[in-house]
Parts: structure tokens; sequence; C-alpha cells
């Protein structure tokens, strides 16, 4: 089989791009053959000329749509696999695969299909305006991204999208991470029986992992305020007998008062990042809004260790609940709630262990890239039949 893998990618490389490659990997390993439809935004937003461009393209490329006509009559794929489509390469380009009888499979990275900013996220907390109102325009009004010009933009490609069925007519397939992006997509309108949910992946060692109790509560991310670290510092203010160790690039200005048991490590990779996981205790996630598909946790239990997280969007399946659970759970928001999680857990090295493992064999059963592979393989399958 012949996929064609179409993306725009983002400014600086992200895990969205990092999950493309993957896939890309993933099938050349199945024995497919790969070709590629990319455009970057990298270097366009810095001047008005680019940002005018990046506007207007979102809403209808002419470039995008030739280029993907040239590129199916070039390379004749029997399946088309899109991640991202804005700005340069737009929706309407997806006509060009309906009029090529080839079937398009999407994968939905986040909730940009029902939402302008793509993140269900306004002041760093969950917003889901745009689906209750059924329209974009909660974007404009309340400019979500913080300029006029991209939320205008960014509300205008998303009604064009909608008006025009570009994504309703064209797509065979959505492929969504998390049963509740599912859940999301449906009630926007898209059709039940057209949506999967196959979930991100990461490879997991054939050897049984030993989980260890380590020395100390791990963050790991941006530091910025949706991902609600500003919590976990005011618990730390409150436990000083707890190291706290927060691993990532700071991505806003911060007058916060950092206690002496709070220590930044700074962006962390490779064996680094490795050791980090591995030296902690357990990883917590304060996340004030849904994320996607938290990757950290899957990164977490590839060494045995749990996360403590938000009961709130991918993170109730991913963590579970009840007997299941690989994790905690806590109140979105809530400090007193997440320092009960947080003291409680650390005060029980045994039920760290204990969900380590369980962390470990949940990864190993539903988010190892060989169990992930083979659900992408049976649903390509499908399609092009």
């Amino acid at each position: 089989m012949k996929v064609l893998i179409v993306h725009n990618n983002y400014g600086k490389y992200s895990g969205e791009e990092a999950v493309v490659d993957k896939m890309a990997t993933m099938l050349m390993d199945c024995g497919h053959d790969v070709c590629f439809y990319r455009k970057t935004t990298e270097g366009c937003r810095e001047t008005i000329s680019g940002k005018v461009k990046g506007f207007l393209c979102g809403i209808y490329s002419p470039r995008g749509v030739r280029e993907m006509r040239e590129v199916l009559q070039k390379e004749k794929p029997d399946v088309v696999n899109v991640h991202n489509l804005y700005p340069f390469i737009s929706p309407a380009a997806l006509f060009e695969c309906k009029r090529a009888g080839v079937p398009v499979v999407m994968t939905v990275h986040n909730f940009r299909l029902i939402c302008p900013t793509g993140l269900f996220m306004r002041n760093g907390k969950p917003c889901e305006r745009c689906l209750e109102k059924r329209n974009e325009w909660g974007c404009v009004v309340h400019n979500c991204e913080h300029s006029i010009l991209k939320s205008v933009g960014y509300a205008a490609r998303n009604a064009v999208a909608r008006w025009t069925r570009a994504y309703m007519d064209c797509v065979a397939r959505f492929a969504c991470i998390t049963d509740f992006q599912r859940q999301k997509l449906v009630a926007a309108g898209f059709g039940i029986g057209r949506i999967v949910v196959i979930p991100n992946s990461i490879d997991v060692s054939e050897e049984k992992v030993e989980p260890t109790i380590g020395t100390y509560v791990a963050y790991l991310g941006r530091l910025s305020f949706e991902k609600g670290y500003d919590l976990l510092i005011e618990v730390a203010h409150r436990h000083p007998e707890i190291s706290f160790r927060f691993a990532g690039a700071q991505r806003e200005e911060s007058d916060t008062d950092y206690p002496s048991n709070v220590e930044f490590v700074g962006y962390l990779k490779g064996e680094k990042l490795k050791e980090f996981i591995k030296g902690s205790r357990f990883l917590v996630m304060p996340s004030r809004w849904y994320e996607g598909f938290p990757m950290v946790i899957l990164e977490a239990a590839q060494h045995g260790k749990s996360v403590i997280g938000p009961n709130h969007g991918g993170f109730m399946e991913i963590i579970g609940t009840g007997a299941e659970a690989i994790g905690k759970l806590f109140e979105p928001g809530l400090v007193d709630d997440l320092e009960q999680k947080i003291t409680n857990l650390w005060m029980n090295p045994q039920e760290c262990v204990r969900l380590g493992q369980m962390a470990f064999d949940k990864l190993k059963g539903r988010y190892s890239s060989e169990v992930v592979s083979k659900q992408w393989m049976k649903l390509l399958e499908e399609v092009k039949k």
C-alpha cells in the first residue's frame, strides 16, 4: 500500500511533528510505501506579509490545492493520511483527494475541527463555547489568540471549512487519539461511524521494568500557566520536607517566589530525560486545560512511574479510575486536592511501586508501538477497500 502523509509543520518542532515522523517510520516498518506533502510555517510569522499570507491561505490556499492535485497525480497513493492543513495547505485541498477518488484518514491531534485555536482553552482554562454555540465567533468575541488578526483568521478558516463541508464530505475516517476527543466530535455532528480511536504510542522495552522508589516529585513539560506548574509550586511551599524538580522550558515571565525545595533542571532530552524520570518517585501533571494526549504519562510508564493528573479530558481514560487506575486524579485547579494526592502518594512508596508496575503493564498492552501499529494497519486496509 502507498500512503501519502500530508502535514503543515508548525513554527518549531512539536509533539505533533514527532507523531507524524513516527507514523511514517511505522508504515515503512510494516512494509508500506510512504510519500509526503509537507509545508512549514517556520519563519513565516515574523513579518507582516507572512502573517497576511497565513491569514488568507488558512481560509483558501490556491497553491495548497494545486500542489495537492500534483502530488496525487505524481504519487498515486492508495490512502492519504492528513495531519495538519493550516495555514498553507488549507481544507480546500481535501476536495482534490475526493476528485481523485483517494480515501482520506485524518489523524485528529487536537480540537481544531471544532475549536479555532485547537485547544478548547481560554485564559488557561477549558472552554467549549464554540462547540456549544455551533459556530466559531467566540474566538473573535473573546480574542482567544490575544491578537484580533489571528483570532479573526482562525475563526474565519474554521467557518469556511464548516460551510464548505471540507471535512464532512472529504474525510473517510477521523482517527482520534482519545475517546474524550471522539465524544466531542460526535457532539459537534461528526458521524459516529466514521470516527475511530487510535491512541498515540511509544516504544516499549521487552525487558520487565523494575520500578524504583525515587527521591523527588517530578514535573515534565513547559512552564506555563495552562500547564498549572504554579499549583505544584504552591504545594511545594506547603511541604518543605518534599523535594520537587521541574524539567521544561520557561515560556512566560514569572514573579513567583520559589521555595528552597524546588529545583529547575531546564529542558531535558535523551539519557538525561530518562534519568530524570527514573530518579523520581512519581510525576505530576497539574494541567488546567484538557491537553490532547499527554505523552508524559507514557514516558513515565516506560520507566515504571505513575502520574498524578487532573480529573478531566484524556487524563481520565489514560490514567484511569478505580482498581484499574495507574495513577491518581485530582480536581482541576484545586491546590488542596492536589496537595492531598501528592502527600498521600509520597508517604506510601510501595503504592508508588505498585502503580508504576501497573502503568508499565498498561503501556505494553494498550499504548506500545507494536499494539497501535496493528490498529493503524487495520484502519488503512478498511478505507482502501
